[in-house]
């Protein structure tokens, strides 16, 4: 399992194994990190599991789909580097990548 650093909106870094083939938002969700609230459980509706990536982190996983790039499109805060982390799915080459979390809660 690749082991995954959240950066937390408070600042503070929680590193914990996620398993491959599930999203960076479920990792969260399991692990009761604050900040990724998903109301909508990873269907990609809400916008609520904005995250903020490097362009390194960025390449390793798929290009935003249309639905993705609409919700971020009209999120405040959101600019280059945002994503919504139910889209983003952990594949062995994301051990040690760091996920910057954005307060969705607020």
């Amino acid at each position: 399992m690749p082991a995954i650093t959240y950066v937390l909106p408070d600042g503070t870094e929680k590193t914990i194994d996620v398993p491959i083939g599930m999203s960076i938002m479920d990792g969260s969700v399991r692990n009761n990190l604050p900040g990724i609230v998903a109301e909508c459980g990873g269907g990609c509706s809400c916008a609520t599991c904005h995250v903020h990536v490097d362009a390194q982190t960025r390449a390793l996983f798929d290009e935003p789909a249309g639905e993705e790039t609409d919700l971020l499109e009209f999120l405040d805060g959101a600019d280059g580097d945002s994503r919504l982390s139910c889209q983003l799915i952990v594949t062995g080459e994301c051990e040690g990548i760091r996920i910057n979390v954005v307060d969705s809660s607020a």
